[in-house]
């Protein structure tokens, strides 16, 4: 049995155990913060990345480095994040294809949820079924019933293999029951000039890339991929409002940590990029690109990440892709 003394030795001790984990959380940052985004400059990743790590610059009185490392379908960059350590001074901000490359890819050497802290969701980029003016549709099912009819012009735009593009055509194909042929190409950029050309049909594209396009009359947008209607284009009905009921694609991310990154830190930088995204110049500048801003705690982007992994899922195996 313990004796009284005993006892507050060993309460002493552990006290005296715990101070250097608070000191370490109190006195974080202390050297300048990086930011991994594994695409180039310009996507909607990136953007969010410089944006936010400004406002965090200012906030946590440390500098705020975006280190852009793509390829690889965004596998390089989001590799690097899950082998760095996990002291908070390098962390990273993912999109859509964090959560499908799981099912694309066998030797990742990375898992979505096992080699990652969830930080704080930050955001959402809806998809635009933008289609070629020529093509005689004005909202989703006559695009559809132009498609049946046109088997042979139905050709659809992607961004590539594991793309949120090409997932959300997969899911368009099954959804409306419509034989189509999906065209890959190296980006939006690549890709737009065939479809203002009418090469291909259609692209569902994310809003950020195709907006400029929508707003010069060089596409039609007749669908947005989201349950709600995107406030960039709030004329715009849903593809569930159309007849897809239950259709939701689009590219969504947050921000991350390496796996065993301390509590106190991920709450420490939960707290300063929410107060970052709510920002009213922030949201106002994100928002223009066609970005919706979200936000919460790690465990909504922990639960997110696990839904979002099991829907990608179920369209992968339905659409018979085989991971490489």
């Amino acid at each position: 049995m313990h004796t009284p003394s005993l006892l507050k030795m060993l309460a002493v001790a552990a006290s005296f155990a715990v101070l250097p984990t608070l000191a370490s959380a109190q006195a974080y940052p202390s050297r300048p913060i990086k930011i991994i985004v594994p695409a180039p400059p310009g996507g909607a990743i990136d953007t969010i990345a410089r944006v936010v790590g400004d406002k965090l610059a200012a906030s946590m009185g440390q500098p705020v480095v975006v280190d852009n490392r793509p390829g690889a379908s965004n596998n390089l960059g989001t590799d690097l994040l899950a082998k760095s350590p996990p002291d908070g001074y390098t962390i990273g901000i993912v999109g859509g294809s964090h959560n499908i490359n799981k099912f694309l890819f066998k030797n990742l050497g990375w898992d979505p949820e096992k080699s990652f802290e969830p930080i704080v969701y930050s955001h959402v980029v809806p998809l635009v079924f933008a289609i070629n003016p020529q093509v005689p549709a004005k909202t989703l099912p006559e695009l559809v019933a132009w498609m049946k009819a046109n088997p042979d012009k139905a050709k659809v735009a992607t961004s590539g293999r594991g793309s949120a593009q090409e997932m959300a055509a997969e899911m368009f194909r099954m959804a409306s029951h419509t034989d189509m042929l999906l065209v890959p190409y190296k980006g939006s950029s690549a890709a737009h000039p065939d479809l203002l050309g009418g090469r291909t049909a259609l692209y569902i594209d994310t809003i950020s890339a195709i907006l400029p396009q929508v707003k010069g009359g060089n596409v039609r947008a007749v669908a947005v991929s989201t349950i709600q209607r995107t406030p960039a284009l709030p004329d715009v009905p849903t593809a569930d409002e159309q007849g897809l009921k239950g259709y939701d694609a689009n590219t969504n991310g947050g921000f991350l940590a390496p796996a065993g990154t301390p509590k106190p830190v991920i709450a420490r930088l939960n707290a300063e990029i929410n107060a970052v995204l709510k920002m009213p110049d922030v949201r106002s500048k994100l928002e223009a690109a066609g970005i919706e801003v979200q936000g919460g705690t790690p465990q909504e982007y922990a639960s997110l990440i696990k839904s979002d992994l099991a829907k990608w899922g179920k369209v992968v195996k339905a659409a018979g892709i085989e991971p490489e």
